[in-house]
C-alpha cells in the first residue's frame, strides 16, 4: 500500500498556513523571552539577596515544571484567578515567553560571567558608571559569545510550540491533526509535518551559523582597526 501523493499535495496549503503560525508564534516568544530573560539574567548576578533569590526562583520553577502543565495553567487557571480572558494566542505566547525566558536567563547570566572581570574595574575606573559598562562594556560581547545557545534555544522553542495545539491554537501540528482526523492517513501527514519541522529548523541553524561567523568577523575587524589605531598613537607619541 503506497502513499497518497495527492492527499500530500492537497494538504500542502493548511500544513503551510500552521507552518507560518508556529513561526509566528515562536518569534514573539523567542523576543519577549529575550527580552525577560535578559532582565532575570542580569537579577540572578545582582548583588541584593531578594533581587537575586526572585530571580532564582522564577528559573527554578519555569526550568522544573513541564511546559505543558505551565501552559494549563496559564489558560485554564490564570483568567478565573485574575478576572481575565485570554485567548488561545495569548495563552500560548505567554506560556512560551515565561518559559524561555528562564533558559536565557541562565544563558544570559553564564555570557556575562564568562567575561573578563578586568574589563569591568578598567571601564569602572574610566569613570562609567555600573549602567554604562554592563550596555556599553559587557553586554555587547555577552550576546556575541552566547549566539550558538540563543539559536538552540529558538529551535528548541520551535519544536516546543506543537504544544499548543492542545489547547487548539492552528499551528503546524495542530492543522496536520485536523486533516488527520477527516482523512484517518495520518502517515503521510505526520511525515510532511516531520519535514516542515526539518527544514525550519535547519533554515534556523544555517541563520543562527551565518550570524556567528558574521560576528566574528566584525569582532576582529575591531581588533585590527583597535590595534592600527594604538599603534598610530605610539609612532606619535614623544
Amino acid at each position: 500500500m503506497g502513499l497518497d501523493w495527492g492527499l500530500i499535495v492537497r494538504s500542502l496549503p493548511a500544513l503551510g498556513q500552521g507552518a507560518v503560525t508556529t513561526l509566528t508564534l515562536t518569534v514573539i516568544s523567542i523576543s519577549l523571552g529575550l527580552v525577560l530573560g535578559t532582565v532575570i539574567g542580569l537579577m540572578r548576578l545582582a548583588r541584593i539577596w531578594m533581587v537575586g533569590a526572585v530571580a532564582s526562583a522564577y528559573v527554578w520553577f519555569f526550568r522544573g515544571t513541564p511546559l505543558l502543565i505551565q501552559l494549563f495553567l496559564i489558560y485554564y487557571a490564570m483568567p478565573p484567578l485574575l478576572g481575565i480572558t485570554l485567548d488561545r494566542w495569548q495563552a500560548g505566547i505567554i506560556a512560551l515567553s515565561l518559559n524561555s525566558a528562564a533558559y536565557i536567563a541562565e544563558i544570559v547570566r553564564a555570557g556575562i560571567q564568562s567575561i573578563d572581570v578586568g574589563q569591568t574595574e578598567a571601564a569602572q575606573a574610566l569613570g562609567l558608571t555600573k549602567f554604562q559598562t554592563a550596555w556599553f562594556i559587557i553586554l555587547p560581547q555577552a550576546f556575541r559569545r552566547i549566539i550558538p545557545p540563543l539559536g538552540n534555544e529558538f529551535i528548541l522553542l520551535l519544536k516546543d510550540s506543537s504544544l499548543v495545539s492542545v489547547i487548539a491554537l492552528e499551528e503546524l501540528l495542530r492543522a496536520g491533526q485536523l486533516i488527520v482526523t477527516r482523512t484517518f492517513k495520518p502517515v503521510e501527514i505526520y511525515a510532511l509535518i516531520a519535514i516542515i519541522y526539518l527544514i525550519m529548523t535547519s533554515a534556523i541553524s544555517v541563520l543562527v551559523t551565518f550570524t556567528e561567523r558574521w560576528l566574528r568577523v566584525e569582532t576582529r575587524g575591531d581588533q585590527r582597526r583597535t590595534r592600527g589605531a594604538r599603534g598610530v598613537a605610539r609612532a606619535g607619541a614623544p
